[in-house]
Formats: structure tokens, sequence, C-alpha cells
């Protein structure tokens, strides 16, 4: 074995590192994530210990934050793969239009939901015997709210692939999961310090959470929940769809090859 070799592999990777803000990035991102949402879900469940909506609540919220993750996914990643195969420029010169092919991974992405979210369900229920659709047709605004929330975190993070380059992918997959802490997924807004909480009223997720603990527990609608997401959401969508919009206009400007 030769140490200059080793040293040489070594100072390659370091070098790369240095300069990948994806790889730094998912350095510190990933473990700080991890411990804040854990740890406030942690804080929660203690303060739950004798309740017995836990397993329902927890598994809700995984099942439920895949429409996000998902519809969010499909967007970014597929502009990835049209990067990732060289054909971007190939697509862009055909008649297709930027919004045409928004459409066309919107609808993909609808499509995976659907069945990552039917499978998601089915293995909860096999598994632990817990039926999240217990309440019916209650859970659909809220899935219609996350699924639009995933799309204009997903336009977003495409925008600034499009401006920066492939050199910030880790925005696809990483980007949704910076508002998990804030969603409520798995506690209430209240169990967030009082900085968190302020952040948490702008997130239209949070209101979908907060409102899907209230059918599951009481079997109702908190309609002013609804609303508060839905005026959200609807807002932050046209505004990912601007910035969508106004970043390829910069990225044709600058040459969509360059992306490649």
């Amino acid at each position: 074995m030769s140490l200059n070799r080793v040293k040489a592999i070594w100072w390659r990777h370091a070098y790369d590192l240095k300069h990948n803000v994806g790889r730094l990035f998912d350095t510190f991102y990933w473990p700080a994530l991890d411990i804040v949402l854990w740890g406030m879900t942690s804080v929660y469940f203690q303060q739950k210990a004798a309740t017995a909506d836990i397993v329902l609540v927890l598994l809700s919220g995984l099942v439920f934050w895949q429409v996000i993750w998902r519809s969010q996914y499909e967007v970014t990643v597929n502009l990835l793969e049209e990067l990732w195969s060289h054909n971007l420029v190939n697509v862009l010169a055909t008649p297709l239009t930027i919004y045409e092919w928004v459409v066309a991974v919107i609808c993909l992405g609808f499509i995976r939901m659907f069945f990552a979210i039917g499978f998601g369900l089915a293995l909860v229920y096999w598994l632990y015997g817990v039926n999240i659709l217990q309440v019916g047709w209650m859970m659909v605004p809220f899935v219609a709210l996350l699924l639009m929330s995933g799309w204009y975190i997903g336009l977003v993070a495409a925008g600034v692939i499009l401006r920066f380059g492939m050199r910030i992918e880790v925005i696809a997959w990483s980007g949704v999961s910076l508002l998990a802490p804030f969603s409520a997924i798995y506690y209430p807004v209240s169990t967030l310090p009082e900085w968190g909480q302020r952040i948490a009223a702008w997130v239209p997720a949070s209101y979908v959470f907060e409102g899907m603990r209230v059918v599951l527990s009481r079997g109702q609608i908190d309609q002013a929940m609804l609303l508060k997401s839905l005026g959200l959401t609807v807002i932050y969508l046209v505004l990912g769809l601007g910035f969508f919009w106004l970043m390829y206009q910069q990225r044709r400007k600058l040459g969509v090859s360059s992306l490649e």
C-alpha cells in the first residue's frame, strides 16, 4: 500500500468537499435537522406519555408528510434528470413550453404520490392495525393542501437549481426538510419555542398537520386552520410559479447549455 496514493485520493476528495456546497451542507444540515425534529417530538411525547393516540399521531404524520415530500421531489428531481442526462437543451428546443413541462411533472408527481400514500396507509394498517382513514373524506382537503405545498416548494427549489446549477442540487431532496421542524408533523406548534412558533405561523403545512390531529382526535374539521393554510398556500404557489418563471428567463439569458 502506498501512503502517497492514499494521500492523493484524500486530498482530491477533501478539495472537492471544500468547493462542494452540497456536501458541506450535508455535514451540518442533517444532524441539526434530526436533533431539532426528533428532540421536539420527544418533548411532546414525554408530555403525552399517558395518551392513547400517540401511535396514531406519529404514524399519520409519517404517512402524510410523504404527500408534501413526494410532490416537491418530482418537480426538482425530474429537472435534475434532464440535467444529468444532458437533455434539457433538447427538451427546451422543442415547441414545449416551460409551463407544459411543469404541468407534466406535477401530474407525474400526483400519480406517484397516490400510490406511495396508498402503500403507506396499507402498510401502517397491516403492521400496526391502525386505520388512518377512519375519519373518511375529512382528510381530503388537508391532503390537497399538502400536495399544493409540495408544488410551491418544488418550484422554488427548481428555480434555484436553474439559476445556480447542479452545484446546489442538494436542495432537491433537502429543501423541503428545512420546513419539517416548523410543520408540526408529529407535535403541536405550541411545543416549539416562541421564535419557532412565529416561523410556523407562516408555514401552511403547520395548520394542515394541526388540523389533521383535530380530525383524528375529535372527528371534526377546524375550518379556521383549513382557511389559513389555504390562503398561505395559494399565495406561496403563485409566488413559486413567478419565481420559477423568473429564474427560467434568467437562465435563458445566461445560457441553458452552461447548466449541463
